[in-house]
């Protein structure tokens, strides 16, 4: 099949509604605003629904709706946009309603600047929101990964009944690249039953509540427990990652989106020098690849982990988790929309390894 050519934010809504999504609630925000104008023009075409909310908060609980309604569902937003939405998702994962949450992060705290950043890891991968909750978070690293996973998103988010965020910077977002359409479209009709949801009883059944209100606290706490078990499923089976150039490497770098690209672009200066260099790239950052991570940092030849973020270093939390002390773990990035270069992901490499 050829290639075309497709911007990352358009790649999103288009690859969203050929994985069935017939309902879109969202609100323009620098930089994933494409996405919105794609699902306006698209989504009605396609028999869908697009709405454009009156704010994020009202974006997400729209999406509570007609998840709850039996809809495969998605809303987008960047970075202080998803911190308006993190009530609306703490109460999705508490009423375990599935849908697809995007961030398409910009640089901040705050509203920052409009460039591209990772400052949003934390907020991702522990919970913006109150209570024990997880989300699924798929990272990708370039357009065809987003294509690939969009689909995958949906089907985990219906499968486990909880949202998926798929996490990306705005230069995946803003870039264009060429996309191969791998899977068949679906309809409506090619989507798992949803018996749970409040689509009407018939007089055939008792009706469907959807709440994640719990006043006894012991039925509370059986309902945390219930999640929790149901998160450990996830952990169990949903890990996502890539290893390259690995084998005899003297540093490992690990990264995720954009600067996983910029660590491979370092890794081949280093070879020009002699020195190997590996990457580890986590494609889920929840539920992370600590055992897999691990097991790369262990090989005999590998001196350093070297981690590259486009935040002050977020992810290097979860990369010493995984490491586990087995060897020594050091952080090069830049915030706030500044993108580091390889070059300087290159020294930061050296430095470790003590040269």
């Amino acid at each position: 099949m050829a290639k075309e050519l497709w911007k990352g934010n358009e790649a999103i809504a288009e690859a969203a509604i050929r994985a069935g999504c017939r309902c879109y609630f969202g609100y323009p925000i620098t930089p994933q605003s494409e996405i919105p104008e794609y699902m306006s023009l698209h989504m009605p075409e396609a028999g869908g629904v697009f709405l454009q909310s009156e704010s994020e908060i009202a974006a997400i609980n729209m999406v509570y709706g007609a998840s709850g309604a039996g809809a495969r569902v998605m809303t987008s937003s960047s970075s202080p946009g998803i911190s308006l939405k993190q009530e609306g998702i703490s109460y999705m994962c508490g009423a375990e309603l599935p849908g697809v949450i995007v961030n398409v992060m910009r640089g901040g705290p705050g509203l920052g600047t409009i460039q591209p950043a990772q400052g949003d890891y934390y907020q991702a991968t522990r919970g913006g929101g109150n209570g024990d909750y997880r989300l699924i978070v798929f990272a990708p690293a370039n357009i065809q990964e987003v294509v690939d996973l969009m689909q995958e998103a949906f089907e985990l988010a219906d499968k486990y009944r909880m949202p998926v965020m798929m996490l990306l910077d705005g230069m995946i977002g803003q870039m264009m690249e060429p996309v191969e359409w791998k899977r068949p479209a679906l309809s409506p009709e090619d989507l798992p039953a949803k018996p749970w949801a409040t689509t009407g009883t018939k007089g055939e059944r008792r009706p469907n509540i959807i709440n994640s209100l719990f006043i006894n606290p012991d039925a509370c706490n059986d309902h945390n427990r219930h999640l929790e078990e149901k998160y450990q499923r996830v952990i169990e089976n949903e890990q996502r990652y890539e290893i390259n150039d690995a084998d005899e490497a003297e540093v490992l770098f690990v990264a995720y989106g954009t600067p996983a690209r910029l660590a491979r672009a370092a890794a081949r200066l280093l070879g020009e020098e002699g020195i190997k260099a590996g990457v580890f790239r986590p494609i889920t950052v929840w539920p992370y690849p600590y055992e897999a991570l691990h097991e790369a940092a262990s090989k005999e030849s590998v001196r350093a982990v070297v981690t590259v973020e486009m935040s002050t270093g977020q992810m290097v939390d979860d990369v010493r988790i995984g490491v586990n002390g087995i060897k020594p773990v050091s952080f090069v990035g830049q915030a706030g929309g500044v993108i580091p270069t390889p070059r300087e992901v290159a020294d930061a490499a050296r430095k470790a390894l003590g040269r």
